[in-house]
């Protein structure tokens, strides 16, 4: 199954992104971008979702623009205009509630990958129709979400040798979870580093941890978006 590039429009707001449609009517879910932009892979994470039954769109966040660079995707990072970002999100949950083929599913998923990650916990506590969160070792200096308002359930998913997402720092996400009496589940996979679950990059990527984390992915958003 195949998506396509194409746009969502809500609050006159037009954010371009990647679509992936499922074979009959399911949940809506956003997927969010690394820092490398909306490349393959995460159009690819799209389209197993919609194989999965899920209505699953890829905003574009850096309006067209990617790269292989580490130093190009900090740079492409810290420029993220993040009040006009969170402006796009809202629209994309608006569209995804209102698309024809999410019908009969009032809640929308969101997951995030690095930068995505902590976008997407953002998003859940910026929007209450999102029911269910998925962060993969979510990391973005300038993005501090505000838990108080936070409704859906969170799955996290951590890389023991994540050398950008510590121990130190999920444990520091568990204790303001915690302190807001917020549910979510936690794993940490042993001898990961950070993006062990993009497959396009073999020096990092782990593939029974990578097949695991998306198992609890797919039983996660069955069990909380209706």
């Amino acid at each position: 199954m195949a998506g396509q590039r194409t746009a969502l429009t809500a609050h006159n707001l037009s954010v371009p992104g990647y679509l992936s449609l499922p074979t009959a009517n399911g949940p809506g879910v956003i997927v969010l971008q690394e820092w490398w932009g909306l490349v393959p892979h995460i159009e690819t994470v799209a389209d197993r979702l919609a194989e999965a039954g899920y209505t699953a769109f890829a905003p574009d966040l850096y309006q067209g623009q990617s790269t292989t660079s580490p130093d190009e995707a900090g740079k492409l990072m810290m420029a993220l205009n993040i009040a006009q970002t969170a402006g796009q999100l809202r629209a994309v949950v608006h569209a995804l509630r209102e698309h024809p083929s999410t019908q009969g599913h009032p809640k929308v998923g969101i997951i995030g990958f690095c930068m995505g990650g902590q976008l997407a916990l953002y998003a859940a506590c910026e929007n209450p129709d999102i029911g269910a969160c998925v962060d993969f070792y979510g990391i973005h200096p300038n993005v501090k979400p505000d838990f108080a308002n936070l409704s859906a359930p969170v799955l996290g998913i951590f890389a023991e040798k994540d050398a950008f997402v510590t121990p130190e720092a999920v444990a520091a996400l568990r204790h303001e979870l915690d302190r807001h009496g917020k549910t979510y589940d936690f794993e940490t996979y042993p001898g990961t580093d950070h993006a062990f679950f993009n497959d396009t990059r073999p020096e990092v990527y782990h593939p029974d941890a990578a097949y695991d984390a998306w198992d609890r992915v797919l039983r996660f958003f069955k069990a909380h978006l209706p």
